[in-house]
Parts: structure tokens; sequence; C-alpha cells
């Protein structure tokens, strides 16, 4: 039943997080109800235990498999997103709970219940990136449970006409399969600037605001316009306005759709444009766009679904699909980075209070023999066959030291090192990093995580991980700064490079080159081509006074107009 706003409490704006620009009109739609889960329920007799213990593993591989089908035909995020959750239905902490309770007397949906709300309950007092994976496991439960009573599985139904899809959230699984013809626009009540729907959506070039208090009171078949660079949508707002509007954003991404690089000021200073990517379907997606190459390689998908770890045989062949999609262009390649939410079948993980401050990215890989040096030596068996120079960086560095014996494993192999500032103490000792590596590349998703003691994925604590938060980019801008003095690179591939307007503000501050999905990059690029250096520097001056991320556009809006 739809809810019923009263006349007095009606409002015409409703006010998010911008995530991903661009605007769209279309009438509201809502994702279906999830599975009623029934209150009471049959014990299940000594005899059909095991026959029900059956059942539900069956249902489980059967809901693991069509996730991981969805993310063999997804490339990127979407493919992480999908593998990761495919993890999920098959965990055996998971499975080996819901086993104990049909052992118990419990029905296979009984137990997917109960084990589902013990696991929930741990992952929320953990805090960090676990309690995002709450709502992942929620939809793997009603998944499971719609294939026991032989349901259709849940999801999203998709429109007849292009609409505008508002949600108090959106399980991973669903925002990975929204179609942008239909789906023209995206806001969500959680989620923040960096959660798996906003790089979904940026990555599919969907219009996006997030963390929006009010969509609750918007009814289905409202009509909107929202506008995803400034995060507010307009409720039926006047037809013509509204058109004109669609209008002149259509004509906007004409102009960025011209765009054929490479990336410039208007005053000729370059700044490269590159692309994210994560395997060889990606880069070759992203080799369409005018990305000059690539910035951040993720390294994680030929990981992720693997009991065992994969050889190197089977990494250099993964590897030389990227690089020989841009045989000759520059390849940024990030070593696993895995733990936290993204567990390893064939590590032993510990068992950590917060995952998000423990062991992962290169404290995984250097904590586990030889699983450093062997992806390190796959990486230069496709660099040879390629005939390219890959440049390698390692994430999650902290120490002066972890930078050298990382520069020295990569040299080793006649690769180009680098590391990733994700960590304020890298952004602290940004000079003292460049002694021992060749390039720097800042994350500003995790950077302003650990900058600002806010969980990236908590709806409550988006406008301190927004990446226009002066503190952050006031760390961005001494790494840019340590940088020039050295005479080496330094790249931003954190979320933020997506931004238009705070891209010309990174290229102020002295940021060498800006990576982003591979949908961004004409946005970024063509935005970049029309001011000047000095006014970039302008931007980044003001930007770097203000004291709030709201501000700090104003400020860089103003100047950059």
């Amino acid at each position: 039943m739809e809810k019923v706003i009263p006349a007095a409490a009606a409002i015409s704006i409703v006010r998010g997080t911008p995530v991903v620009p661009g605007v769209a009109y279309g009438p509201v739609v809502r994702p279906a109800p999830r599975p009623q889960i029934p209150t009471t329920f049959e014990r299940i007799p000594d005899t059909a235990r095991d026959a029900e213990a059956e059942r539900f593993r069956v249902a489980a591989a059967a809901v693991a498999d069509r996730l991981r089908g969805r993310a063999g035909r997804a490339s990127g995020a979407a493919a992480e997103v999908l593998l990761a959750n495919a993890q999920l239905a098959e965990d055996r902490g998971w499975l080996g709970a819901v086993a104990a309770k049909i052992r118990n007397g419990a029905g296979a949906i009984e137990a997917a219940v109960g084990a589902t709300d013990q696991f929930a309950d741990m992952f929320t007092k953990l805090g960090g990136l676990m309690a995002e994976r709450v709502t992942d496991l929620l939809d793997i439960r009603d998944r499971v449970i719609a294939e026991l009573a032989g349901h259709p599985e849940p999801g999203l139904d998709l429109p007849d006409e292009p609409s505008i899809l508002l949600a108090e959230d959106l399980a991973p699984a669903d925002t990975a399969g929204l179609d942008p013809t239909r789906v023209i626009g995206l806001a969500t009540t959680l989620g923040g600037p960096t959660s798996h729907t906003a790089i979904i959506a940026r990555q599919l070039g969907i219009p996006c605001v997030v963390a929006a208090a009010d969509l609750d009171t918007v009814p289905a078949g409202t009509r909107v316009l929202l506008d995803g660079a400034a995060g507010e949508l307009r409720l039926d707002p006047d037809p013509d306005e509204a058109a004109a509007a669609v209008a002149a954003d259509r004509s906007e991404q004409a102009r960025i759709a011209s765009w054929a690089g490479p990336g410039t000021t208007e005053d000729g200073h370059r700044v490269e444009i590159l692309a994210n990517v994560q395997d060889g379907a990606g880069a070759r997606a992203a080799r369409a766009t005018p990305a000059e190459g690539v910035g951040l390689f993720r390294t994680e998908l030929c990981f992720l679904d693997r009991e065992t770890e994969p050889t190197v045989e089977e990494q250099a062949e993964i590897y030389a699909e990227v690089f020989g999609a841009f045989a000759g262009r520059k390849v940024v390649l990030r070593t696993l980075d895995a733990g936290s939410d993204k567990p390893l079948r064939f590590v032993d993980h510990p068992d950590e209070h917060n995952p998000a401050l423990g062991l992962r990215g290169i404290r995984i890989a250097t904590a586990t023999e030889g699983l450093l040096d062997r992806q390190l030596d796959a990486v230069a068996a496709a660099a040879e066959r390629t005939s390219t120079e890959p440049w390698v960086m390692a994430p999650m560095i902290a120490t002066v030291a972890e930078a050298a014996h990382f520069a020295a494993a990569v040299r080793a192999r006649d690769l180009v090192p680098g590391v990733m500032v994700e960590v304020p103490a890298a952004a602290l000792l940004a000079e003292r990093l460049l002694e021992h590596v060749d390039f720097l590349s800042i994350g500003t998703n995790d950077l302003a995580q650990y900058t600002m003691a806010a969980d990236r994925m908590s709806p409550h604590l988006a406008s301190l991980t927004d990446p226009w938060q002066p503190a952050v980019l006031a760390l961005v801008a001494r790494t840019a700064a340590a940088g020039r003095a050295a005479g080496k690179r330094v790249g931003v591939c954190g979320e933020a490079a997506a931004d238009p307007l705070l891209g010309c503000v990174l290229a102020g501050m002295g940021v060498t080159s800006l990576s982003c999905a591979a949908a961004a990059v004409a946005g970024v690029g063509s935005r970049l081509a029309t001011v000047t250096l000095d006014r970039c520097r302008e931007a980044a001056d003001e930007v770097l006074r203000a004291v709030d991320p709201g501000e700090a556009r104003d400020a860089a809006a103003r100047v950059l107009a």
C-alpha cells in the first residue's frame, strides 16, 4: 500500500549526495517488495533432516551458479559484486550454521532465516565494510528462500517506460542488472558516494543521488526531475521546464561525446585521462573510449571465485588480455587488494574485530607466503609476451619500509613500481615514499574513509566520506606537491576522479592523471578542456580554504564557471 502524504507534509525537492551527473525526467518506480518471511515453522523429523539439508544445499548452489553466470556476462565493478555475492551464497560459515539448525529440527527456510539473522547481527557489530555485507546477505537469503519455495527469484522488475528508480537501498546484485535505457535515474535513501550502488551506477552512466533522507515520502508514479550533479530531485516539476532541463543535458552530453582526447586544459597543460578496468572485456570496452590508458587495473577478479590460488600462467593470461587491449599505452596494475569484504577462499583469514583496519591489501599479500611473488611473476610474464612495460602499484601501503620492499620486488622483474595512497600515513610520508617508488596513485575512496574515521558505506556518514571534504583534499594536495618536488607522477584513481568539476580542482593541485570508470572518461576530459591551468589552480586554492564539502563545491563551481 502506498504511503499517503498529508498535504502539509508535502515537499517539492528532495536532496541527497550527488554521485553521477546527468539529468533525467520520468515517473517514479520502486522495487518489488522482498518475499514475506514466515513467522511460524514446522519441525522436521529426524528421518527427513538429511534430505532437508541436501535440499538447502542444492538451492544455495543454484543461487550461486546464477550469480556467477550473471558475473560472466558483466564486467568491471558489476562482475566483482556478483562474484562476491556468489561466494557469500557458498560461505562455509553461513552454510554450516544453516546445516546445524537443520540437524536440530529446523526446516531449510527457518534455518536460512535464523542463520542469516545470526550473521547479520555479527556483521553489524563489526561495522565498517562488514556491516555493508548485511544487505548482500539478506539478498542471498531471499534468493535461496525463493528457490526453496519454488518462486521466481526476487529482484527488480524493469519498467516498461524510462523511469526513475527510488529505493531505500538496492542489493548489489540488483544494481548490477540495471538497464540504463529503462532505469534512467536512480536515488537511494541509504548508501554513500563510494557504495556499490554508486560505483555501478557510475559504470553504467545512470544519473544517481544517494543518502536522500526524504525519498520514502515520494509515491510511485510521481513525475520527478533528477539532477545527479546537484544531488536533488524535483517532484512534479513544470513539464516544459523539465523538458528544457533534459534537452540542455542532452546537448551537454552530445558535446561530451564529441571529445576525443587527449586530456589537456584549455591552455594545453597535460593531464592524462585514464580508465579503471578489472578484466579483458572491461579493457576492450574502455579502449573504445578516449581513455589514454588504464590508471587502475584491479586484479582481484581472477582470485575471488577460486578455491585455490590461480597459477602464474592463469594470471598471466588474464593480465595479458588487458595489456594487449592497450598495447603501447600506459597500464597501471594494482596488485591483489583482498581481505576485509573481499575474502579469499584459499587464504586463512584471521577473525578480526575490524577487518577494514586489519589484514588486507599488501598486508595479506605479504603475510601469505609467495602470493605477491607469484603475482609479480605473472605480471612480468604477461608484460614480456605483450611487449609492454606496465606500472605496478601496491594497495594499503602505510610505511616507508613496505614501499621499499615492494619497489625492490617490482624492479627485480624490470617493472615500474608505485604505491597507492589510501592511508593518511602514506600521504604524510609521500616525500619519503617517492625516494623508493616511481609514482603514487591516490585512492580517494579509502583515503576519505580513513581520514574522516567514517565507514564509507554508511548512509549516516555520507557527508563525511564525500571526496570534497577539505581534510581529504588537503592530503591530496600534499601528496601532489610531493610528486612535483620529486619530479614524479601522482595520479588519482578513486571515484573522485570521475567528478568533472573535482577533476579540474585535482589538476590545479598538481595531479598528473585522472582515472575513472570508462563511462566517465569523456565527461572528465571534456570539462578539463574548458578551463585554463591558472583557473584550476585558483579553484584548488579556494577549495582548500573551504570548511565543508558544500562550500568547496560552490567555490570550485564559481571559479570554474
